[in-house]
């Protein structure tokens, strides 16, 4: 009896033990989106929530209506008046929340800015992302295989599309792309007839699909770009899906098909744009999985949590203040041959859906 009762009392004081161990670092978090609007965005907050709340958390998300920035920084000053334990925000534009952000300091709460680096203020502690020089690498690089750039041949014509210049990870989307493809500009082997070869000229305002597809028929009006004895298009860059179905929706338009539609690229794998690769008219979309990146936010938030060191693998981001501790997760190119694996058999995507 007495051996029976020392392990009941011992049993129960591991159970309660364990309970008080998960419990004891549980946090109030707070999610800052920039929109619902986008597919990418919507699926990133839910994702995260889902896993929070699993690992115990209390989780409030918030989308900042339509990039809204004065709505997203009315619902950080919430946040923060509402002493949540950590703040993860993903900004609508990387400088506009310095000041914001000054109340989170002030009351010792992390801050993770979450794929995009909020800039220029030292009230960030981690930036979770993923490696978004390569999402550009794999851009360029798709496009120079596939016209084989490397081979001497006539000059080919091609345009560039990106987003807002307030989004900073459009510099390394662009800078990654460039690695690649400035060389085939400077030969001569790429030409861009448009002569938008700046990312200020490729600017597309909040990722718009309306103002990418308005852009490029103004550059099929100038250029003369067309199928039939037009000017001959044999790429576009476009630094995500939202730029790229606005330029696919444009070339359509214009007449192209799947038998004669240039390269474009793409990022971030959204229904529309898989839909598009199926058919031939998009050529590839980097994957980034969403659910690794959420998942290593889950990570950082119960290490800060119980006090442990938060896992970080690169020490190169500076937003201005110094070197922000960050986590990089992989991008994958995703094409019509390996989109089923990558997006399907994953689980990520239902067959049905694409």
């Amino acid at each position: 009896m007495k051996i029976t009762s020392k392990l009941s009392v011992l049993c129960c004081a591991v159970v309660a033990a364990a309970a008080f161990s998960s419990q004891a670092y549980a946090m109030k978090v707070g999610i800052s989106m920039p929109t619902q609007s986008l597919q990418r965005w919507s699926q990133d907050g839910s994702n995260m929530k889902a896993m929070l709340e699993k690992a115990g958390h209390e989780v409030e998300l918030l989308y900042a209506g339509d990039n809204d920035i004065p709505t997203q920084v009315n619902q950080i000053e919430n946040m923060i008046a509402g002493n949540d334990d950590v703040i993860v925000i993903a900004p609508i534009d990387g400088s506009a929340l310095t000041e914001v952000l000054k109340g989170a300091k002030d009351k010792k709460i992390p801050v993770i800015s979450y794929d995009r680096l909020i800039m220029n203020t030292d009230a960030i502690s981690y930036y979770a992302t993923f490696d978004n020089t390569k999402v550009g690498r794999l851009q360029g690089q798709y496009i120079a295989d596939t016209l084989k750039l490397q081979d001497k041949g006539e000059p080919l014509n091609i345009e560039f599309f990106t987003g807002p210049t307030d989004d900073n990870n459009v510099n390394f989307f662009w800078g990654g792309a460039m690695e690649v493809l400035k060389p085939y500009l400077d030969s001569g082997r790429l030409v861009c007839p448009s002569g938008q070869t700046t990312k200020e000229q490729a600017a597309t305002l909040n990722w718009n699909l309306e103002e990418a597809q308005k852009r490029m028929e103004n550059i099929i009006s100038s250029v003369g770009y067309g199928p039939d004895g037009g000017t001959p298009l044999a790429a576009v860059l476009c630094s995500n899906d939202a730029t790229a179905n606005g330029v696919t929706n444009a070339l359509l338009a214009e007449g192209f098909d799947n038998t004669n539609m240039p390269v474009i690229t793409g990022q971030d794998c959204d229904k529309p744009a898989v839909k598009n690769i199926k058919r031939g008219y998009q050529s590839m979309s980097v994957f980034k999985d969403t659910r690794t990146l959420a998942a290593q936010v889950v990570e950082m938030v119960n290490a800060i949590g119980e006090g442990k060191e938060v896992p970080t693998n690169d020490n190169s981001y500076n937003n201005g203040t110094g070197i922000i501790p960050a986590f990089l997760c992989d991008p994958v190119a995703a094409t019509k041959d390996n989109y089923k694996e990558l997006l399907v058999d994953s689980g990520y995507y239902k067959e049905s859906e694409l």
